[in-house]
C-alpha cells in the first residue's frame, strides 16, 4: 500500500507510539482524529524498548485502522522475539488487513549496553527483512498481497556503526532483501538529508528515502533526543535561536516549530519523497507547520492550487 502511495508522489506521514494507560490511549485519539484531518499518507504505530508493548501496539494499529480508516504500519523488531512470535504478528496484522512493517532492530531492554544481541533469533534488520518476505512469498495467492516492507536510515550516521562506509552496506543489505522505501531518523540539517539520499544513490539504493522530521519542544526534550540518538548534532543556529529565548518551554517549542517549518519548506522544495512527522503523540506542533507553510492538509503540500500573479 505504501509502495503505491509513493508512486504517486510524495508522502506525508505521522508516527505515534502506544499509551501507557486508558488516559493516555484517550489522548492518543484525541490527537489522532485532529492530525487525520490533515490527511496524512499514513500512520505508524512504535514499539517500546525489548517489545514492551508489543499487545499495545497490535492493539493501537488495530484500532487506528478501523475507527480512521487511516493506512497503518506498525513497527516490528528483532529484540527479544523468536521466529514463532514474528510469524503470529504477521499473521495477526494479514488477517487484520494490515499490508505494511516498519522493520527494525529495536532497542533492548535497559541502557548499560549490555544486552547479548546474539541471543535474539534475528540478530539484525536485513534478517527481519527476509522473514517477512518469506511470509510474503509463502500466501501468495491465498487473497493476501503481501507487506510493504520500511527500514530505518541515519543521516547523521548509525550508532552502533562508526564506520560510514559499512553503514551504507547494511542500507543495502535491508533493500537487496526486499526493503521497499527507507524512513529516516530525525534530523536538523536538510543538508545531511540530501547528502544521505546522495549516498543511498551511490551505494546502489533507489527505493525512496522519507525524510524525519521532529519539533524541538523543550530543553529536556532535547537532552532525551541527545541521549536516544546518540550522534544527534544540534545545528549552532538552532542553539543561539534557543539561547535568546528566556528559557519557557513554550519559547523554545516555538523555536523548534518554526525551525521544522523551515525545513518542510525546503524539503518540499527539493521535492522529498516523504516527510514523516515525529509527533510525540501530540497535534498541536505538527498542525502549526501546516498552517505556517499555508496548507490546511496534505494534499496542498503535496501540490498546492495553481496561482496567478
Amino acid at each position: 500500500m505504501i509502495k503505491q502511495l509513493l508512486k504517486r508522489g510524495t508522502t506525508f506521514s505521522f508516527e505515534f507510539f502506544p499509551p501507557k494507560n486508558a488516559a493516555g490511549a484517550e489522548r492518543l485519539f484525541e490527537n489522532i482524529v485532529k492530525l487525520e484531518e490533515l490527511g496524512p499518507s499514513f500512520v505508524s504505530i512504535t514499539y517500546g524498548a525489548g517489545g514492551s508493548t508489543r499487545q499495545l501496539t497490535r492493539d493501537v494499529v488495530h484500532k487506528v485502522k478501523v475507527q480512521t480508516g487511516l493506512v497503518t504500519m506498525p513497527h516490528l523488531t528483532c529484540v527479544q522475539h523468536s521466529e514463532g512470535e514474528i510469524n503470529e504478528m504477521l499473521e495477526g496484522y494479514a488477517q487484520r488487513g494490515i499490508t505494511n512493517i516498519l522493520a527494525l532492530r529495536g532497542d533492548p531492554p535497559g541502557d548499560d549496553g549490555s544486552y547479548d544481541w546474539s541471543k535474539d533469533y534475528f540478530k539484525n534488520a536485513c534478517q527481519l527483512v527476509e522473514r517477512i518476505q518469506k511470509f510474503n512469498d509463502l500466501n501468495k495467492g491465498s487473497g493476501f498481497d503481501g507487506f510493504d516492507v520500511g527500514v530505518a536510515g541515519f543521516p547523521e550516521g548509525h550508532p552502533g556503526t562508526p564506520n560510514r562506509l559499512q553503514e551504507m552496506d547494511y542500507l543495502k543489505a535491508k533493500v537487496d532483501a526486499g526493503a521497499d522505501f527507507v524512513v529516516t531518523q530525525m534530523f536538523f540539517e536538510n543538508r545531511d538529508y540530501y547528502d544521505f539520499c546522495d549516498r543511498c544513490v551511490l551505494s546502489g539504493v533507489k527505493v525512496p528515502v522519507l525524510a524525519g522530521i521532529m519539533p524541538v519542544q523543550s530543553i529536556s526534550g532535547m537532552k532525551r533526543m541527545a541521549d536516544l540518538a546518540v550522534g544527534m548534532r544540534f545545528p549552532a543556529s538552532m542553539l543561539r535561536a534557543v539561547r535568546r529565548t528566556d528559557g519557557s518551554d513554550e519559547a523554545i517549542r516555538r523555536v523548534g516549530v518554526h525551525w521544522a517549518t523551515e525545513q518542510c519548506r525546503d524539503l518540499l522544495d527539493h521535492q522529498a519523497r516523504g516527510i514523516h512527522f515525529y509527533t510525540l503523540n501530540k497535534s498541536g506542533a505538527t498542525i502549526e507547520i501546516y498552517r505556517t507553510l499555508g496548507v490546511s492538509n496534505s494534499s496542498e503540500l503535496a501540490s498546492g492550487p495553481t496561482l496567478e500573479f
